[in-house]
């Protein structure tokens, strides 16, 4: 069963392949049904591999399966090889799964659209290049994987290039990831330098050749990449941008694909940063400061999508804060649970909006629960998830990482409980102006034009796009059983311990001790809830708890452009008009008429008188008989 591994990404890469050949030809909505088919067989091959390798003991729980040899190139031999082992088989099994859920979704909500076969494509690449990344048995090989994503999040970002915004959106999400992937290729020519081998088992083998100050740049490096890809501080500005794209690609990205990447990286090389306490402090901190801030800044956004994007800022950030702690198994339970409520929301928020007719704005939204009682009850049960409130998967999953944080670093520990309540404010503010107050969408708001014109109601999803929903739910809300740490008998996500091993921090903390966090954590959750439904659910309009600062991200963009892009553009302008046309023409131009210079000169030479030319050999004749006599002589 485990030697089918290679059809996990083998399968929606023959999806990709069909639809670039035959998607116009299938349309909508087969074309749709076949990118769904495909990514749902992976997860069916997923989920026997799985088998497979749970019937496997504990120890020996990992395969390496060599498909080619790559590049044989002297000392450097790569190959393309997957690892199956509980870490990769974790993220292949969430990542499928939830992709299933996403693509099914999508049948529905991009119905009509024009390129509806295109929207499929890129879909199944994307879900092909995610597995190649958590299923690589090296680091070139998860690079290609890791590549893959990026591109994939430019084609799907910008989607909808017809639109100035879309276009810009998807070249940012390119530009920052690009410039973060510089840390990763200096990483690996570092890992290499130092241990002769890529691949990560070799790597780990070798950790005695990793010397502290490089095996702290290593780490840090690869964190560089991380906090691109994954969208943390300070280059966290594109997620948001990202909203442009369609719905169905902000919940892959957020929920399955592309953000989690980072967390997972640094969680495959956690022997290596497990050494390397420095770094171990940098992203924990990088984390917790990443979590709070976007907390605040989500706690101020009118778009329904924004919002949910700055929740996954915040989110990642609290997986890195596991990170940084040695909670390995902490930051992969959050992000099993955030893949399903997270999704969950996204997939809320796009019923919605195709209910109110592509309308995201807050503020022109409410008493949506009347009108769409299922998407309110899901998105219902998704809010109470990511905000912690017990009994739900969010609950576990974050009070599991504070746990860690209280014993390690209490201050780290204080601010994610502070951006716990944070996280509690901005979700119920959210369904407190979508599904709460006035039909605000009917008539507009604060002298805002409606967008309707009064006439269209908002109406429920087709059921391709609500039963991904209930099924989310039900997962948001009993996803916490993967890992409740008192039932030894019932924790699925415990077979990762062997994979982490001595790396794995133990907070060893009393259970008195757990239980007065896990309240404290749920009086926080409640009171955030509480107070943001008191002051939302009434009124749309509080400008004093929406301050330009938040509402402009703290206007990183701002000094991003006028530190970085305007400079950028006045020295692209110097080089076309001064370097370009005096520097470099001027050059090119200098030499041509240095040449016709010479020429016009040399033709005053050229006579055409043939007595002229006979004096020239004579006397030319002379000189050279001069000098060879005077060199006999001599």
């Amino acid at each position: 069963m485990i030697h089918a591994a290679y059809l996990m990404p083998l399968l929606p890469l023959a999806g990709f392949v069909v639809l670039a050949a035959l998607g116009r030809r299938l349309g909508d909505p087969w074309a749709g049904w076949l990118g769904t088919a495909t990514v749902a067989g992976s997860f069916v091959v997923a989920c026997v591999v799985y088998a497979g390798l749970l019937a496997k003991v504990a120890p020996t729980r990992s395969f390496t399966q060599d498909l080619f040899t790559w590049i044989p190139v002297g000392g450097l031999q790569v190959h393309a090889a997957l690892l199956i082992d509980p870490l990769s088989m974790t993220m292949a099994l969430f990542v499928t799964g939830v992709s299933s859920l996403i693509h099914l979704y999508s049948i529905g909500y991009m119905k009509g659209d024009r390129d509806y076969p295109k929207f499929f494509l890129y879909l199944n690449l994307f879900v092909a290049s995610m597995l190649l990344l958590v299923l690589a048995n090296n680091l070139l090989f998860t690079f290609v994987g890791w590549e893959g994503v990026g591109v994939c999040s430019y084609w799907l970002i910008s989607f909808w290039f017809g639109r100035d915004s879309a276009a810009s959106a998807g070249k940012k999400a390119f530009l920052y990831n690009r410039l973060a992937d510089v840390g990763f290729l200096v990483a690996v020519f570092l890992v290499f330098s130092k241990t002769g081998t890529l691949n990560y088992t070799g790597i780990f083998a070798h950790l005695s050749l990793i010397g502290g100050g490089t095996g702290t740049a290593i780490c840090l490096l690869l964190f560089v990449a991380a906090v691109g890809k994954s969208a943390q501080l300070p280059l966290f500005p594109w997620l948001a941008d990202a909203m442009e794209g369609p719905t169905p690609v902000s919940a892959l990205i957020h929920a399955a694909t592309m953000v989690t990447a980072g967390v997972y990286l640094m969680c495959r090389i956690s022997p290596v940063l497990s050494e390397h306490h420095v770094a171990q402090l940098v992203v924990a901190s990088v984390g917790a400061a990443t979590a709070f801030v976007a907390a605040t800044i989500g706690c101020a956004q009118q778009d329904i999508k924004k919002v949910l994007a700055y929740s996954t800022v915040s989110q990642l950030g609290y997986m890195f804060l596991a990170v940084g702690t040695g909670a390995y198994e902490a930051a992969i339970f959050l992000m099993v649970a955030h893949a399903f409520f997270k999704a969950l929301l996204f997939l809320g928020a796009g019923s919605v909006i195709h209910g109110l007719h592509d309308e995201q704005d807050l503020k022109r939204m409410g008493n949506l629960r009347r009108y769409m009682k299922l998407t309110f009850f899901t998105f219902g049960v998704g809010t109470l998830a990511i905000a912690g409130i017990p009994p739900l998967s969010g609950f576990f999953a974050k009070g599991d990482i504070l746990d860690n944080a209280y014993a390690r670093y209490p201050v780290l520990w204080a601010i994610g409980l502070v951006t716990a309540a944070l996280t509690a404010y901005y979700m119920t503010r959210l369904v407190s102006l979508a599904f709460y107050g006035d039909d605000r969408w009917r008539h507009g708001e604060a002298g805002a034009d409606s967008v309707h014109g009064g006439g269209a109601e908002p109406h429920e999803s087709p059921w391709v796009m609500a039963l991904p929903l209930v099924v989310l739910a039900v997962l948001a809300f009993f996803g916490g059983l993967l890992h409740l740490p008192w039932h030894s008998s019932w924790n699925p996500l415990s077979w990762l311990g062997p994979v982490f091993g001595a790396a794995q921090y133990d907070a060893h903390q009393s259970a008195g001790t757990q239980w007065a966090l896990g309240i404290v954590d749920s009086v926080v959750a409640l009171v955030g809830l509480g107070v943001a439904f008191s002051l939302w659910s009434r009124r749309a309009q509080r400008p004093e708890l929406e301050p330009a600062v938040l509402q402009r991200a703290y206007f990183l963009d701002d000094v991003y452009d006028t530190v970085i892009a305007r400079p950028g553009q006045a020295f692209a302008r110097f080089c076309a008009t001064v370097v370009e046309v005096r520097v470099i023409d001027g050059a090119v131009n200098g030499v041509g008429r240095l040449t016709r210079a010479a020429g016009g000169s040399l033709r005053r030479v050229q006579t055409g008188y043939v007595r002229q030319y006979a004096l020239g050999i004579v006397l030319g004749t002379v000189v050279l008989l001069a000098w060879m006599i005077s060199r006999a002589v001599s």
